[in-house]
């Protein structure tokens, strides 16, 4: 070890010894100083340095400074195996009792008697006495004064603040917090990044103050300004990203898509059946705007299901057609891709059909591309999609296979891009000459915090109104543990609807057979609970029992494409009652005369999961109904998410409580990109004054250093806290 100045670039082993390096290392993660500086405490625990045992309370999570006084072994009787009880007192006449299971005797020779220690955990009480249950404890010196022999120890483990680390079994919190002391006492901080205006005009506190304050802080004054310091530079380093790549991609070059009077577009608008809401207009223009510009879109368009983005997406498209460009929409599943293309032959009839009798004038053609197309019908419309007969392409991942080539990609279109990864968006991107124009389109509404942090580099637009005829949707939970009437019932429930001329939906979380899906999420059953529910075998069930005599159907995500399509054919067409599902329904599915959807093991499925499910029904002009079945007990985590989810429509009211109930490196793209997240202290849901704050400023830096040229630290700290994997995850979102 050194007691030469450190930086955040100096290998742990010289500061802390090679052992403890090693364990740091392979267990958390850590190699530097600056990984330890940057290894912040996860919470902070406030206790005295002397704690009278006999003021605690039952329930009291406690730390106490306490000296062995004896040590007793004893069988126990409800299975094999010793308990060690030791008990500690704290020189004042309280005393308390260390209990721990199993066979240790090499702890009954480590707590031996006269031995001090800082005993961890939580208050029980047994037979009248004060107790500790396998507690946490580090031991100090060897006898004599307890306090005299172990002033370090108590300084890190029994201050007013004690710093709690996210740790290890290896390495608990204590040996966690020594280590940060001993590189702190040599530690040399970096120059401080933020620019010293925005320190001034933000009141922050300088850099070394922050890593200091926030593993030993002097007061609660001191640990908040420093937390507010180190949150404000990872929402600046992620706010600097979003917009460096938003500045960057304004001057990349576009072909400009002018709209084109007389064109296709004019000609769709004249044939709609219905008005567009005042929402699409507004949309419309922002879109049809952006495409008229020579830098590619970047545009996110959110909307609660059903507030009609499939036909402003549509709009944009053949504004791009009449600008003699080509348009593909990306869609998650082939169901859906398949429904796309339906959906718009009919909303375009004649304006689709070139090359066919009774074509309109400058028709264009759409194209579905799909992997289970069979030979001659993928050579076919591969060939009108490579030499442009084909405007409009609608397929799944498989448009981004090689062999399938664009005569001039003008608009890429993702439909619900949360099931996309990042390679396959910029895949189908590369296979335009120039960056095409880019429409994002999700039915999860968005945050307004996450849109900033996640989707900052892209505008963004919000359909908030629902079209005309469009019904009600009621939600209620039904609780089939407590009351398993009220399951019967919502059988019953569906009859009535089907005898009334209605369909329904029966929506479970499993396929039932196979491996594991992303419709298939895997058994939870850990905690005791049986399987979730399968389509495969409900459908029987639900034939022979509650629902016999109706027409059911089952769709899932392992069955063959044509015989998927054959399946939504004949519910679309009414040839079928009762659809039993996966969540392969989720999105864009649309049948207006389903107006029922039963959800099985409700609590199985997200919060924005089962706001998209139910907007499969009351698509038409009678009211929907979503009845989301349980066995989650009344008052437990998973009912209360349900009971919020029955009790409103509103999709930005429950995006906030998926945020709350979601860890937040899911929010920010840790899962998706696989590597840790360097964001520890940004919370999207508390921090949205702040992260709005931190936008302004970048956006500020940015218009005048758009490389931060001027400011080389703040380059690298983003570069740190921001890593390029991270931040191309962000860009592409």
């Amino acid at each position: 070890m050194t007691s030469e100045p450190s930086t955040v670039d100096t290998p742990l082993k010289k500061l802390v010894g090679e052992k403890t390096a090693k364990a740091l290392a392979s267990h958390l993660d850590l190699h530097t100083a600056g990984d330890l500086i940057y290894h912040f405490p996860r919470r902070y625990d406030e206790r005295g340095e002397h704690t009278d045992i006999r003021s605690l309370d039952v329930g009291e999570q406690v730390t106490v400074l306490a000296q062995v006084q004896r040590t007793a072994v004893r069988p126990m009787r409800q299975r094999r195996g010793n308990l060690l009880e030791v008990t500690v007192g704290d020189g004042s006449g309280g005393v308390l009792t260390l209990t721990f299971f199993g066979n240790q005797a090499w702890r009954e020779r480590e707590l031996r008697p006269g031995r001090w220690g800082l005993f961890a955990g939580k208050v029980t009480e047994f037979r009248g006495k004060r107790q500790l249950n396998g507690p946490e404890y580090v031991l100090l010196g060897e006898g004599g004064d307890g306090e005299a022999a172990a002033n370090e120890e108590v300084e890190e483990f029994a201050g007013a603040l004690i710093p709690v680390y996210p740790a290890a079994a290896a390495v608990p919190t204590w040996v966690i917090a020594r280590c940060v002391r001993v590189v702190l006492d040599t530690f040399t901080p970096p120059e401080d990044p933020l620019p010293a205006t925005v320190r001034a005009a933000r009141n922050l506190v300088g850099i070394d103050t922050a890593l200091r304050e926030i593993h030993r802080p002097s007061s609660k004054e001191e640990l908040y300004r420093a937390r507010r310091r180190l949150k404000w530079d990872e929402a600046f380093a992620v706010q600097l990203t979003l917009v460096q790549r938003k500045h960057r991609a304004a001057d990349w070059p576009a072909k400009s898509r002018q709209s084109r009077a007389g064109g296709l577009l004019d000609a769709f608008d004249a044939r709609l059946p219905y008005e567009l809401t005042p929402g699409q207009r507004t949309v419309g223009a922002e879109i049809a705007a952006d495409l008229a510009t020579a830098h590619p879109m970047h545009r996110l368009l959110q909307g609660e299901v059903g507030s009609g983005k499939t036909v402003v997406a549509l709009r944009a498209m053949l504004q791009v057609v009449d600008a003699g460009g080509q348009a593909a929409l990306l869609a998650p599943t082939e169901v859906l891709a398949a429904q796309h293309h339906r959906g718009m032959l009919d909303l375009l009839g004649p304006l689709a059909q070139a090359g066919e009798l009774g074509a309109a004038d400058g028709a264009t053609r759409v194209e579905l591309v799909t992997g289970s197309l069979g030979a001659a019908a993928r050579r076919r419309a591969l060939a009108e999609v490579a030499e442009g007969r084909a405007g409009i392409v609608l397929g799944t991942h498989a448009l981004l296979y090689e062999g399938v080539d664009f005569a001039d990609l003008g608009l890429v279109v993702v439909d619900e891009q949360h099931r996309f990864g990042v390679e396959q968006r910029d895949a189908l991107r590369a296979k335009a000459d120039q960056p095409p124009h880019v429409l994002v389109m999700t039915a999860t509404p968005i945050p307004r915090t996450v849109a900033m942090t996640v989707y900052g580099d892209l505008e963004i637009s919000t359909l908030s109104q629902l079209p005309q005829g469009r019904s009600p949707i009621a939600s209620h939970v039904v609780p089939a543990a407590e009351k398993p009437a009220f399951l019967d019932r919502a059988w019953r429930r569906v009859r009535e609807e089907v005898a009334a001329g209605h369909q329904a939906y029966v929506v479970c979380p499993r396929i039932g057979e196979g491996p594991a899906s992303e419709e298939e999420p895997p058994r939870e059953d850990d905690n005791g609970r049986r399987p979730p529910l399968a389509v495969t075998e409900v459908a029987p069930l639900l034939a022979e029992g509650p629902l016999h005599g109706l027409r059911i159907g089952v769709l899932h995500g392992k069955l063959p494409a044509d015989e998927k399509d054959a399946v939504m054919r004949s519910f679309a067409a009414g040839d079928l009652d009762v659809l039993v599902a996966t969540t392969v329904v989720e999105v864009g599915v649309d049948v207006p005369n389903a107006t029922v959807m039963i959800v099985l093991d409700a609590d199985r499925f997200g919060v924005s999961q089962l706001h998209q499910l139910r907007g499969r029904v009351g698509r038409g002009s009678a009211a929907g109904l979503c009845l989301l079945v349980t066995e989650a007990m009344e008052g437990s985590p998973a009912r209360e998410r349900l009971d919020a989810v029955a009790s409103t429509t509103d999709g930005f009211k429950l995006a906030e409580l998926d945020l709350e109930q979601r860890r937040e490196g899911d929010v920010l793209g840790a899962t998706q990109s696989g590597r840790r997240s360097h964001l520890r202290l940004l919370s999207l849901l508390r921090d949205a004054d702040l992260i709005r704050d931190a936008r302004a400023e970048a956006i500020a830096l940015v218009e005048e250093d758009p490389e931060l040229d001027r400011h080389p630290a703040l380059a690298a700290s983003v570069a740190a806290l921001v890593d390029e994997e991270r931040a191309e995850y962000l860009e592409k979102g």
